[in-house]
């Protein structure tokens, strides 16, 4: 261990135990920092030639990861034998890609997109995305058919998705969810399973698998897997962080799991490292009833910090501007930089609007998805999200282009020209920079501008004036980004992130189900998985915690947050 690391006994616990663990590690408690020392001890025994493999969930998670092991030098320059990457790419590498898939003499391409083809027996007919149906019997699913108000006999649409899934298994056009099939397969072939078990074995010592709580069923049955092949698996997890329900996320299950460990397995990890004392008594109050009894300490260089906890109450049912506004103030009396101060929510378009970013209109109109996709790109400069905004106005341009005719082709069409991001990635961002909508512009003017820019690369019959339609709704599509402000995030994606300041937003729609289940730990599924969202967006704070929620569920809040030690200061904005 270095110097300057001053391990806490638990956290000590955690950097020497050997073989299986299942770690329970609440908020900032210093977590990534011991996995930093776990590696450095494992790697430091050059007896041992064997890797280390690092799993989580999502690719900000997994970049954070790699960006501390690297700077701490515990990893080489040359990454093998180790392994860093998210839970999907792991079961990919190991267990799919080397082998194809069965039926398919192609050899498999990721398709991340899949589900969302669109399933469309006749032009006239309405399209459902692939995720509607059953990836065996072509079934649809009714929540699915419920969703897009699709009421007709589906008989034609289950026979046309059934043929897409086949001749996608023909090429290898596999996604994620095609993976884990193929692994069931596999691991049920016991023969196979023992070899590759034998295999990952003589590569990694140890297989961390951080943010299990984002596990669903099937990848906790892969866990134990890995375990009963005699490999060391640390499981790190916080239970109160399960927000994957979406994709089968576990809840009951990772308690249950826990218990397949000894008792001298399972290893706590407490304090929090991150937070002043008025977050850490927030983020306990933000548990379920029955997850309270274990009070978080603020034990960094914090712990001695006063800053309340901002509660800001808006009125009217819409989330305002306003929002963003008052949380600068607030950021800036501590002098803390825009660009680590998100404002974060469970919808994107949710902190767009405390930003000032208009909220997107759901639109087939091509000139409206190629407008949203642009002023979606430049905003991304403050939407923290540019990476993904750059591949929407790719896709879009795509398809006004004619290049492909639905959203969810995109990967499908990229795969199949081998394009990779450096070949597309000058040319969009030089359409984005001739295509941005600046002040003193007509939405006219800029329709011009973009059939222009667009038209050259046509393959469509018909003429780029036909493709981009003028419309009524084109002007409030199109909006310059502000100035200065906040990176508006989903919650999602600031999972296993920190900043120095968070502002999180509650909907007028969820707010006051949410403090219902806080107080009673009554609600449904769903209530439960939205009031763990609003903790783990809480528990990315360090200095500075804002939560903005309407007006009239402010004091409940206020009084949740009191009863549990948590000093708040109120600010109504309109």
């Amino acid at each position: 261990m270095t110097a300057a690391y001053r391990p806490t006994l638990e956290q000590e616990a955690v950097v020497v135990h050997d073989g299986c663990a299942f770690v329970t590690a609440c908020p900032g408690a210093g977590k990534t920092r011991t996995l930093v020392e776990r590696a450095r001890l494992l790697l430091a025994d050059r007896s041992d030639r064997r890797g280390v493999a690092f799993l989580s969930f999502t690719n900000a998670a997994v970049d954070e990861l790699e960006a501390r092991l690297r700077s701490f030098g515990v990893l080489p320059a040359q990454l093998f034998p180790s392994f860093i990457g998210t839970f999907d790419r792991f079961l990919w590498q190991f267990f799919v890609a080397p082998f194809g898939i069965d039926g398919c003499s192609e050899m498999p391409r990721l398709i991340p997109d899949k589900a969302k083809w669109p399933v469309q027996p006749h032009e006239t007919m309405q399209a459902i995305p692939l995720r509607g149906f059953d990836r065996k019997t072509g079934a649809m699913d009714p929540a699915v058919a419920t969703e897009f108000r699709f009421d007709r006999d589906p008989a034609r649409h289950q026979a046309r998705a059934l043929a897409m899934l086949a001749a996608a298994r023909t090429k290898g056009h596999v996604d994620f969810e095609d993976v884990r099939a193929s692994v069931r397969v596999r691991l049920a072939d016991r023969q196979f399973a023992q070899r590759l078990g034998r295999a990952l074995a003589a590569r990694f010592r140890e297989i961390v698998v951080d943010e299990a709580q984002d596990c669903n069923p099937a990848d906790l049955e892969i866990v134990q897997w890995l375990r009963d092949s005699e490999l060391s698996v640390k499981v790190i997890c916080d239970p109160n962080q399960s927000i994957y329900k979406f994709r089968g996320g576990v809840t009951d299950e990772l308690h249950r799991f826990a218990e397949r460990f000894g008792k001298t397995e399972r290893l706590p990890m407490s304090g929090n490292f991150r937070s002043t004392p008025a977050i850490c008594s927030a983020i306990v109050a933000l548990r379920p009833p029955a997850a309270r009894s274990a009070v978080d300490q603020a034990l960094g260089h914090l712990k001695g910090d006063t800053t309340p906890v901002h509660v800001i109450a808006y009125g009217g049912t819409s989330v305002p501007a306003a929002i963003g506004t008052k949380f600068g103030e607030l950021a800036g009396s501590l002098e803390i930089p825009h660009a680590d101060a998100p404002i974060l929510a469970s919808r994107l378009p949710t902190a767009g609007k405390a930003i000032g970013h208009p909220a997107p209109k759901e639109s087939a109109h091509m000139t409206l998805i190629l407008a949203r996709a642009v002023t979606d790109f430049h905003f991304s400069f403050g939407l923290g999200n540019r990476r993904e905004a750059l591949v929407a106005l790719h896709r879009a341009v795509l398809q006004v282009q004619g290049h492909i005719q639905a959203p969810g082709e995109y990967h499908r069409h990229v795969s199949g020209t081998e394009a990779d991001d450096a070949t597309w990635r000058p040319g969009i961002i030089e359409i984005a920079s001739q295509l941005k909508f600046v002040p003193g512009m007509t939405a006219e003017t800029w329709l011009v501008r973009a059939r222009a820019v667009l038209d050259p690369g046509l393959v469509s019959s018909v003429t780029i004036g036909q493709r981009l339609r003028s419309t009524s709704d084109l002007e409030a599509a199109l909006a310059s980004p502000p100035l200065d402000s906040h990176p508006a995030r989903t919650i999602h994606s600031a999972k296993g992130l920190e900043f120095a300041a968070v502002c999180v937003v509650m909907t007028s729609n969820k707010t006051s189900k949410i403090l219902a289940h806080l107080e009673t730990g009554a609600g449904t599924p769903d209530d439960a998985e939205d009031a763990r969202k609003i903790y783990v967006a809480a528990s990315r704070a360090k200095r500075l915690l804002v939560i903005a929620v309407p007006k009239n569920s402010a004091p409940k809040l206020e009084a949740l947050l009191s009863t549990h030690g948590c000093t708040t200061q109120r600010h109504d904005v309109v």
